[in-house]
């Protein structure tokens, strides 16, 4: 489980969109956004070298350079490198990755020893930081999860041992891989990316069971699944990660939102709170690209909801019993 002097607050801010993911911020902009997430009592902030081609590494650190460095906890992740990109051309964009910031850099998978420890430096640069409290292995079955198990996470491990970093673990959107990692390696924490979320669990059936065997501590991110989550009403024409929303899991989502309007409970923060039911689940991150969002999110982290509501959810077979 976590080192003793870790401890997770239960709502982190993801900035990926503050690394202009889906839509370009000013500098402005996203110092307002880290502003109310800071006023609004946030103080876990997640951000990786992918985000934003280190846009989000370097807003953040310049935005936490102006707080006490006890006061929050910072994590970013390793596994991919950020290079010059012989192919970029005058206004070229990363849109293929969702991020509108020049595509002048390109990420590189380097999952070595020496490719670990060069993005944890460049990392600490762009960030500005002395030290980062959790690092985290991003999406390593994208690359090579068997080279990830031998290599990358006990490269982690001896950072950890060393002192170089507080925590350590893997962040993905992938059970399969979540579970491996856990059951084979010696992590602290895990990152699941909408695999534990209010619409739909497949992290139960072995992740979380490999997680309570284990003692590794979870960090439930993308519990807005997309943003299908994220307003009081659904959209059918909702994104739902890379592409359109399957017919089964709306008509899921609105058996869920049928039982929220039921209990007056609004489905966002019965997205936020549902993760933190389990013992496991550390902290829950969540994004936002406007104030107001933020603000918005922390009330709902903190609103209380009746036993009878998740009964009535379990009951008919939308959560775990």
């Amino acid at each position: 489980m976590p080192r003793p002097d870790l401890v997770l607050p239960a709502l982190g801010y993801g900035a990926a969109n503050v690394g202009n993911l889906f839509r370009e911020l000013s500098d402005d902009d996203a110092l307002a956004v880290l502003d109310a997430a800071w006023e609004a009592g946030i103080r876990y902030f997640d951000t990786a070298p992918h985000y934003g081609l280190g846009l989000s590494e370097r807003r953040l650190g310049a935005f936490l350079r102006t707080k006490p460095r006890d006061e929050f906890i910072v994590s970013t992740k390793v596994g991919r490198l950020l290079r010059p990109n012989p192919d970029h051309r005058a206004g070229g964009l990363d849109t293929a990755h969702d991020f509108f910031v020049p595509d002048d850099l390109r990420r590189r998978w380097d999952f070595s020893e020496a490719g670990i420890r060069a993005a944890v430096a460049e990392s600490q640069e762009r960030l500005g930081l002395d030290r980062i409290d959790v690092l985290y292995l991003h999406d390593p079955e994208r690359h090579d999860l068997d080279l990830a198990v031998s290599e990358a996470l006990p490269a982690m491990q001896r950072l950890r041992a060393e002192g170089a970093i507080t925590a350590i673990g893997v962040g993905s959107m992938v059970s399969d891989a979540l579970a491996r990692a856990v059951e084979e390696a010696d992590l602290d924490l895990i990152m699941v990316a909408g695999r534990y979320t209010l619409l739909e669990q497949p992290a139960a059936e072995r992740v979380l069971p490999a997680c309570a065997e284990r003692g590794t501590g979870v960090v439930a991110a993308s519990v807005f699944n997309s943003g299908l989550l994220a307003q009081i009403e659904p959209r059918r024409d909702g994104r739902y990660e890379y592409g359109a929303l399957p017919e089964a899991l709306w008509e899921r989502l609105m058996r869920i939102a049928a039982i929220c309007a039921g209990h007056g409970v609004p489905l966002p923060a019965a997205a936020i709170r549902f993760p933190l039911r389990s013992a496991l689940v550390r902290s829950v991150v969540v994004g936002g690209s406007r104030p107001a969002q933020l603000r918005q999110n922390v009330e709902y982290a903190a609103q209380e909801i009746p036993d009878e509501f998740w009964a009535e959810l379990a009951d008919a077979g939308l959560i775990p019993a």
